[in-house]
C-alpha cells in the first residue's frame, strides 16, 4: 500500500486486520513499525479510535502491559517495535503488518517474513526507492495499490487545502500528494544516528525554540553534548501553545539557555516575564544557510521517541525550481524542529560567553522588575 499523506492507509490496513480477527478463530497479527513511540503515536492510537468509534473495545480484552488485544474469537492483534529484535526474531504469526516500512531495515523485514504464516501488509510513503521496489515487488507474488488524500472521504477540508497549498514543491507533491515515488537526490541532512535514549554521561547545553500557533507547531528540542557530537530530544511539537503554556514546560524540566527564533522578539519578552532564560537567535545574513552547514558538519544523534523531530528530518529537502533544478533554499514543510535544531548548536558555535552572561542578567532584572 503505496500512498500519499492522508491518505488512510494504517487506517483501511487496520480495518482489514480487525475484520478477520473478529470472523477468524485463534489467529495470530502482528502490528510491527520502527518504534515503540511511533506504534503508540500511529497504528496503536488509530487501532483504538477504530475500535472505540465502533463500540467494539473492552478494556479488559487489552493487554496493556504486552500491547495485544484478544477478541471473543481467540483471535489476537498485537503491537511491537522492529527494534525489539527478541519479537522480531521470535514466534511465527499468522499475519503481519509493518507500518511505515520504509523506515525498517530489510533484514528487519526478511527476519519477520520467514516467522509469517499466511500474508503480510506493507504501507508507506515513498519518499525514495527502497527495499520494497529493489527486492519485494520484482521478485514476490502480491496486490500493489496506491492511494492519495483524494481516496479518503473523511479527510477534513482543512488537511485537503493545506496539502494543495504545497502543489509547487515537486518533491513534495509527488510523495505526500500524488503518492508517487520521490527523489532522495537534495536531502539536506544524512546520516543521522537513532537512539534508544540519552545517555546518562551526556551533557544537557542548550534548548531551541522554534515559534508556532494555528497552522505549525511550537518546537523545543534538547540538544546534549556527547562523545564529540550532539543528540537530540523532543520536548515539544504542538499547535496553539500559548508563551505561558511554553514558559511552565520549560520551567518543570531540566534547566539549560534556550535559543528562540529571534523572528518573534514580543514571545522571548514574554517567555523572559515567565522566568525563562531565553536569548533569541542569530539571524544575518545567509544564517541560515550557514546554520545548516554547520549542523551538517556535526555528528548527529537523535532519540527514537523524537517521532515528530525524525520525520522531519527525513522529508527537509532544499526546494526545486519548475524546471528541478536545486534551489540553495530549504523547504519550509519541514522545517519547525530543524530550525529548532539550527538555533540552538549554532549559537553553540557562536557562542561569546560574557555577552551571554549580560543578557541573561538582564533578563533576571526584568524578571525582578515585573514580580515586584
Amino acid at each position: 500500500m503505496q500512498g500519499g499523506s492522508s491518505a488512510g492507509k494504517t487506517i483501511a490496513i487496520l480495518l482489514i486486520l480487525i475484520d478477520i480477527a473478529q470472523s477468524n478463530k485463534n489467529k495470530l497479527i502482528s502490528v510491527v513499525s520502527e518504534t515503540m513511540p511511533r506504534l503508540k503515536r500511529g497504528a496503536i492510537r488509530d487501532f483504538m479510535n477504530i475500535m472505540q468509534a465502533h463500540k467494539y473495545y473492552k478494556d479488559s480484552n487489552w493487554n496493556k502491559t504486552d500491547f495485544i488485544y484478544e477478541f471473543e474469537t481467540g483471535s489476537k492483534i498485537e503491537f511491537f517495535s522492529a527494534d525489539s529484535q527478541d519479537k522480531v526474531r521470535g514466534p511465527r504469526r499468522d499475519i503481519l503488518f509493518i507500518n511505515e516500512c520504509n523506515n525498517v531495515p530489510y533484514d528487519t523485514y526478511t527476519q519477520l517474513s520467514i516467522r509469517t504464516n499466511e500474508f503480510i501488509f506493507l504501507d508507506y510513503n515513498p519518499v525514495s526507492e527502497f527495499w520494497v521496489h529493489s527486492d519485494v515487488i520484482p521478485s514476490l507474488p502480491h496486490d500493489f495499490a496506491i492511494i492519495t488524500y483524494k481516496d479518503n472521504q473523511a479527510l477534513p477540508q482543512a488537511i485537503v487545502e493545506e496539502l494543495e497549498r504545497r502543489k509547487g514543491n515537486r518533491q513534495f507533491w509527488t510523495v505526500y500528494g500524488l503518492g508517487l515515488v520521490g527523489e532522495a537526490e537534495g536531502k539536506i541532512y544524512i546520516d543521522w544516528a537513532i537512539v534508544d535514549e540519552i545517555p546518562h554521561e551526556a551533557r544537557l547545553v542548550r534548548y531551541g525554540l522554534d515559534f508556532g500557533y494555528t497552522n505549525d507547531p511550537t518546537t523545543l528540542i534538547a540538544v546534549y553534548e556527547y562523545n564529540g557530537g550532539f543528540i537530540l530530544d523532543e520536548i515539544l511539537y504542538k499547535k496553539g501553545m500559548s508563551n505561558k503554556q511554553i514558559a511552565d514546560v520549560i520551567n518543570n524540566i531540566q534547566q539549560a539557555l534556550v535559543i528562540a527564533d529571534s523572528a518573534e522578539p514580543k514571545s522571548i519578552g514574554e517567555l523572559i516575564l515567565y522566568g525563562v532564560n531565553v536569548l533569541p537567535s542569530d539571524k544575518g545574513k545567509d544564517s541560515v544557510n550557514a546554520g545548516i552547514q554547520y549542523v551538517q558538519d556535526q555528528r548527529i544523534s537523535i532519540t527514537k521517541q523524537s517521532v515528530n523531530t525524525i520525520k522531519e528530518y527525513r522529508n527537509y529537502f532544499w526546494l526545486k525550481d519548475k524546471n528541478g533544478k536545486t534551489l540553495n533554499e530549504p523547504d519550509v514543510a519541514w522545517n519547525h524542529s530543524m530550525d529548532s535544531i539550527r538555533y540552538a548548536i549554532m549559537s553553540l558555535h557562536n557562542k561569546q560567553t560574557a555577552q551571554e552572561e549580560i543578557v541573561l542578567a538582564r533578563n533576571r532584572a526584568n524578571i525582578n522588575r515585573w514580580k515586584i
